[in-house]
């Protein structure tokens, strides 16, 4: 866990590409849900934030 925070706040691509990909996932899991209107409300919002984020850590250093 320490290796994941060091590579966030070290701005390794690594843990920003998980990091991402996990705002990914959660969007998608809110839009799929059926019984939180304010979740499925910020879904879309989430699931762009996720994939922007991962279009632009792509570029960061190993």
């Amino acid at each position: 866990m320490s290796a994941f925070i060091k590579g966030i706040f070290g701005f390794k691509r690594g843990a920003w590409e998980m990091l991402a990909s996990i705002l990914i996932a959660v969007g998608v899991v809110m839009m799929m849900q059926p019984f939180i209107k304010s979740l499925f409300t910020y879904s879309f919002i989430v699931t762009l934030i996720g994939t922007v984020m991962f279009i632009v850590v792509s570029h960061f250093p190993e």
